[in-house]
């Protein structure tokens, strides 16, 4: 007798679970799904490239509804879940819809933080989480008139590099003093300031927001100075926080996120949370590799096949802007007890620092060259001792292993100011 699985979202990482599970127990389960938007599951990383006009919605589906049908999955497109039920064991849709589980599984992914000014609901003001927000975005970007995007980490700066494409006059706000901060030291977030200039985005850091202005309809956002920046169009991307309404409704322990052990499991043992609703180990994730690993060890422990509970990793940020060669890991804040290694090339665009205590790695930023990337990533996962490759690390693999080439001269001929 199949046991019933409900999935609660329908997300990359609740995709990527069940890819493992049908591998690992293909007739374990009947599984029905509730996802509140109203289509298939996406790749939700690649929402940049659509909103630039470099792809399509076609082109970033996951899973087409013929995989749904081929697998026997009932999946209900638009339905939000209003309440769990555990005691019947059974949620309900906000379209009045009841199923029964034996096993549930949360996957309500993150809600976008909206930052508490007036004028925050005005009409033209969007947050940039799915496709229903960059849909809307195109909309506001055939107007060919001003946008303005709040935040200047990984999500706002790919939404304005987008709408500049889509021929938009586009400005960033940014709070702090350097772009993308948390993966970028102040070096990398000025070459990066530098370049989106260059490509006509106007960038504004430090810059508190204080209202956003219009009679009916967006037309600014005032700063704390009084400068009113004018938009027919404002974008929130100042974070985002886990979506964990629903589990702490059905008495679930909660903290930033619905609470879960290193099999995924919730306070409550039939049910599992997964994805950027979940805390594990006292953190919450938002990027895929984690969020991937969660999907495997969730997939594991439904299908009674042993798999090794989750571990936390340091996970390489990469920005999604075509032409932007980005890359961080890790930890890379000043201490008495580490030591760093620094390579610039003002004229090419190039910078790389890797961050080393102990002999090991513990944070990287790569800037304009960034195909060692992989190869320091494998250095710092493995804490491997880099006391032997120290001369010459910071040029990367290829000049690991007796290459005959001189590296320092490539530092002797940088100018002193570079």
């Amino acid at each position: 007798m199949k046991q019933k699985l409900v999935i609660i979202g329908n997300g990359m990482a609740p995709g990527r679970m069940l890819e493992h599970l049908f591998e690992r127990a293909p007739d374990a389960f009947d599984v029905t799904i509730f996802n509140a938007e109203p289509r298939v599951n996406y790749d939700r990383i690649m929402l940049s490239p659509v909103l630039s006009g470099e792809k399509s919605f076609e082109e970033i589906v996951i899973h087409g509804d013929g995989w749904y049908i081929e697998r026997g999955i009932t999946l209900y497109k638009g339905h939000r879940i209003d309440a769990i039920d555990r005691d019947a064991g059974t949620v309900t849709s906000d379209q009045g819809v009841t199923e029964c589980y034996d096993k549930l599984v949360i996957a309500t992914g993150s809600v976008p933080f909206v930052i508490p000014v007036p004028g925050n609901d005005l009409p033209g003001v969007l947050t940039y989480r799915d496709l229903d927000d960059v849909n809307a975005m195109l909309l506001a970007a055939q107007a060919r008139s001003k946008a303005v995007v709040i935040g200047g980490g990984l999500l706002g700066l790919e939404a304005a590099a987008g709408l500049k494409e889509r021929g938009m006059d586009v400005t960033v706000l940014h709070l702090m003093p350097t772009l993308m901060e948390r993966q970028l030291d102040s070096s990398a977030g000025y070459l990066l300031q530098r370049e989106l200039e260059g490509r006509g985005i106007n960038i504004i850091t430090k810059a508190t927001t204080r209202a956003i202005v219009g009679d009916g309809y967006v037309e600014g956002v005032k700063l704390d100075d009084g400068t009113v920046i004018p938009a027919s169009l404002v974008v929130m991307a100042a974070g985002i926080r886990p979506n964990a309404g629903l589990g702490k409704a059905a008495g679930l322990d909660v903290s930033r996120g619905i609470v879960v052990d290193g099999c995924m499991r919730t306070s409550d043992p039939d049910i599992y949370a997964l994805g950027e609703c979940a805390e594990v180990g006292g953190e919450v994730y938002g990027l895929v590799a984690p969020l991937y690993q969660m999907a495997r060890v969730a997939a594991g422990h439904l299908a009674g096949v042993p798999t090794e509970a989750f571990q936390h990793a340091e996970t390489p940020t990469k920005l999604k802007v075509t032409g932007v060669d980005l890359f961080s890991l890790g930890d890379f804040a000043e201490g008495d007890d580490r030591e760093e290694i620094v390579l610039r090339d003002a004229s090419a665009g190039v910078y790389k620092r890797l961050v080393l205590k102990e002999d090991r790695i513990i944070g990287v930023v790569l800037y304009g060259e960034t195909a060692d990337g992989a190869w320091f990533t494998d250095l710092h996962k493995k804490q491997a001792d880099i006391s032997d490759l120290r001369d010459t690390l910071i040029f990367g693999q290829a000049y690991q292993g007796g290459a005959s080439a001189d590296p320092m001269a490539a530092v002797a001929a940088l100018p002193e100011d570079a």
